[in-house]
């Protein structure tokens, strides 16, 4: 029998629900629903007979030397996009197809970056604190984003939406991607530009990048001066995109209107973060697309690429680089 196992499943949105009872009918499935499996040799316990796994967490680090350990594992069905935490070089020397729910959640996530954006531009959060603290902070300054150019790293599912929500309020694009496909980026109303350019001219810019060797870091201290004085950043896609000290520096020193950040370099934040007293950073707890149905939906699919898998056709693939 076929012996699946989630071993992250922590805190627990996988156990009872649909998809854990539709799993049970490719297979033995164990579930793991305590802390611990960020740690390696705990993990490896976890997995160490498993055919296949199903990836609930980022936390839970697929490193080579894991995988060296687990000889019979066949696939890792990430719940998510990102595939970060997967030495992706060593799966394919193992022979494991790694999978993920790319797509499912890009119109929750893009929808929360416009919220952050706005959040920033209008102080919404700023205000209503001091609203209940006793003050009417009327004269303080807000921004329209309408007649402004939001500038777009990425164009997949999510910078896709992204797009389409910022054009629905006014908001001009410009958009740059590692393929350079700029009749994509045309297609969605945008205007193909280099980074460079991007950087200068944008009001806004958003990230939906994925974390790879070549990206992280991808802005760093020089990046973030070429930003315009007063441009907004918002990151719903992960953290080490942007080198910490830099945008650190940049919000202290105000060069940077603001932020609105999903995603942080350590998860959860340090209760002494800088992040936590900065008056022009928005924050929220990477849960840019943990809505129900979001929730819900990622779940089955990761489900589905399992029975996928098995059938002898699998889809959602993520290929070795």
């Amino acid at each position: 029998m076929t012996r699946i196992v989630v071993p992250d499943d922590f805190p627990t949105v996988f156990r009872g629900t649909p998809a854990h009872a539709r799993l049970k009918a490719f297979g033995e499935v164990t579930v793991f629903a305590e802390p611990g499996a960020h740690q390696e040799a705990e993990l490896a316990r976890r997995i160490a007979e498993a055919d296949i796994v199903i990836n609930i967490r980022a936390s839970a680090k697929f490193t080579a030397a894991l995988f060296s350990v687990c000889p019979g594992l066949k696939l890792i069905s990430v719940w998510g996009t990102g595939v970060d935490n997967i030495d992706l070089h060593a799966a394919g020397r193992h022979g494991v197809t790694v999978c993920n729910t790319a797509g499912v959640n890009a119109g929750a996530v893009a929808e929360h970056t416009l919220a952050l954006l706005l959040a920033v531009a209008r102080r919404i959060p700023q205000n209503d604190r001091e609203m209940r603290a006793g003050g009417w902070p009327r004269e303080s300054t807000i921004h329209s984003l309408h007649g402004k150019r939001l500038g777009l790293f990425g164009l997949g599912a999510i910078g896709s939406r992204m797009a389409a929500l910022a054009r629905a309020i006014g908001m001009e694009i410009s958009g740059w991607s590692f393929r350079a496909d700029a009749g994509r980026i045309r297609a969605l109303g945008g205007e193909p530009v280099e980074k460079e350019e991007l950087l200068k001219e944008a009001d806004a810019v958003s990230l939906h990048l994925r974390l790879t060797q070549e990206t992280t870091g991808f802005l760093g201290r020089r990046e973030l001066r070429l930003m315009k004085p007063g441009a907004i950043l918002v990151n719903t896609a992960r953290a080490a995109l942007v080198d910490r000290d830099a945008l650190l520096e940049a919000l202290v020193e105000q060069r940077l209107g603001g932020a609105g950040l999903d995603v942080f370099h350590e998860e959860p934040i340090r209760p002494d973060d800088p992040l936590l007293s900065l008056p022009n950073v928005i924050l929220s707890p990477h849960n840019a697309g943990q809505t129900p149905e979001v929730i819900r939906d990622g779940l089955l699919m990761a489900v589905a690429n399992v029975e996928s898998f098995l059938g002898g056709t699998p889809r959602n693939t993520v290929p070795s680089p």
